[in-house]
């Protein structure tokens, strides 16, 4: 765990399982969403039980938990959440990201004792709006995404010193202001403001002229079609020291509706990252290695190095750019697999619970908490039997391999994909 002042690693938490990877692998803290006003409704999220719990674990190994109460809420949502948030205070959440500014009044009115954090969706993008937002009692603004390095530098500068900043540093972006999008609702009617999006930006569109009903003509970039709303992932893992330099606290690793080994791989780099920049190291070159083995759409820096059309419009899917737009596909990059997890190691055996097929003919890496995945190659793999086997076919079965590696459970076991 980080006990530097200067920074805090932020990891998602869509589940309990996710909760324990962030943990696990780093983070100082993560963000979770109860049942209702959080904006991933694809996530599982948690129960009022299970938000107890997840505060009791995070705390126990000295990390913060906030919630997320950053929808847009209609009037008939509003009844409902004074017992929300109170119960929130309860459990001993740390902090709430919220975005509506009625929301934020009544996180004061009904837990006055909850640090409020702005979120993204709210649209900062200078200081004069942090400035009051704080007035408010927000003690914290998680920046637009639109906001460049240089306007963080101002940001910093002009609010006051005990105010922090937060930062996505990596995972999807929107094409709509800070996620204020209404294109899902308008085609799907699911209200991306509420955290249902379809993301109708990822699609393929085709045109229909007025006078031709029916008659479909594609439009196209080149000849894979044309994703005109696309947008690539974010990827700041080699920049973190500009961030740091600029005056971010938070460092924000997005990904609540996404799986627990995402969450893992995402912290363990970012962690291994921000600890190398707070030492005034440049990151190693596996953890810059490491993103990319994780499924993502084509990475870039975002807005942080000025607008992304200045930047280059490279369509080399394993180069991160400045350009943010990407044209080809709406497809995601793929080159590992996650397989298995680790149950336990002893006497010489690694105890595994399987998620993928694989053979012991794979090449195989373990991911491990701080520290450099492990290339692993095993010689013989054996069912709950005790049968021995070259293939694991099934998931959620118990396998057991000879091994001298020890890793701790929660470990992760991933296959190199092959192309061919």
């Amino acid at each position: 765990m980080n006990n530097n002042k200067r920074a805090e690693l932020l990891s998602p938490a869509g589940d309990m399982e996710s909760l324990i990877s962030a943990l696990d692998y780093g983070a100082d803290a993560v963000y979770l969403a109860g049942k209702n006003f959080g904006m991933r409704a694809g996530a599982k999220n948690f129960t009022a039980d299970e938000l107890v719990t997840a505060v009791q674990i995070a705390h126990e190994r000295g990390a913060k938990v906030y919630i997320t109460c950053n929808t847009v809420p209609l009037n008939g949502e509003l009844d409902t959440f004074p017992e929300f948030i109170s119960a929130a205070q309860k459990a001993g959440i740390d902090a709430v990201i919220a975005a509506d500014i009625g929301i934020i009044a009544m996180i004061k009115e009904y837990a006055p004792g909850l640090e409020i954090h702005a979120s993204t969706q709210t649209g900062v993008v200078n200081y004069r709006t942090a400035v009051e937002l704080y007035k408010m009692g927000v003690k914290r603004v998680v920046l637009a995404r639109e906001v460049s390095l240089e306007n963080i530098k101002v940001i910093r500068k002009n609010i006051p010193d005990d105010m922090e900043i937060e930062v996505f540093v990596h995972g999807a972006m929107c094409v709509s202001f800070s996620g204020r999008c209404l294109i899902s609702e308008y085609l799907t009617g699911r209200d991306a403001n509420h955290g249902e999006c379809a993301q109708p930006c990822r699609w393929g569109y085709y045109l229909m002229e007025e006078t031709r009903p029916g008659e479909f003509f594609q439009v196209f970039e080149d000849k894979g079609g044309s994703y005109i709303l696309n947008s690539r992932d974010m990827c700041m893992i080699e920049h973190l020291d500009d961030l740091l330099d600029a005056g971010v606290y938070s460092f924000k690793i997005e990904g609540r509706a996404k799986s627990a080994y995402y969450t893992a791989l995402t912290t363990n780099a970012y962690r291994t990252a921000l600890d190398s920049v707070l030492k005034g190291e440049q990151p190693p070159q596996w953890v810059i290695e490491e993103v990319n083995k994780i499924s993502h759409r084509p990475y870039c820096t975002g807005f942080f190095y000025g607008h992304p059309n200045e930047g280059s419009g490279s369509q080399n899917p394993n180069e991160i750019t400045n350009g943010g737009q990407y044209f080809s596909s709406s497809s995601y990059i793929r080159e590992y697999d996650f397989v298995a997890t680790v149950d336990n190691c002893e006497n010489g055996m690694m105890y595994l619970t399987t998620r993928n097929y694989f053979t012991l003919s794979d090449e195989l890496e373990i991911l491990a908490p701080e520290r450099e995945p492990i290339k692993f190659t095993p010689e013989k793999m054996f069912d709950e039997n005790g049968e021995e086997i070259d293939t694991a076919r099934h998931a959620m079965r118990k396998i057991s391999i000879p091994t001298d590696i020890v890793v701790p459970a929660h470990s992760f076991l991933r296959k190199k994909i092959d192309k061919q």
